[in-house]
């Protein structure tokens, strides 16, 4: 169960990651449209593991 709890913040350090890579693409004067798509994907992912990782902790109970 350890695993799972740990792989959501994966899912953070991804979305920093394209959040300091969108920032760059603006200042070099590109369009960083897919960087902050990628980055809304992944702060959604992070809520829903945490969400589905309290399912499994609380389906036992």
């Amino acid at each position: 169960m350890g695993i799972f709890k740990f792989t959501a913040y994966l899912y953070l350090i991804v979305a920093a990651f394209f959040v300091y890579d969108g920032v760059m693409r603006i200042q070099e004067g590109e369009a960083p449209y897919m960087s902050f798509a990628i980055v809304a994907v992944c702060i959604f992912m992070f809520f829903f593991r945490k969400s589905q990782i309290k399912k499994f902790q609380n389906r036992g109970k």
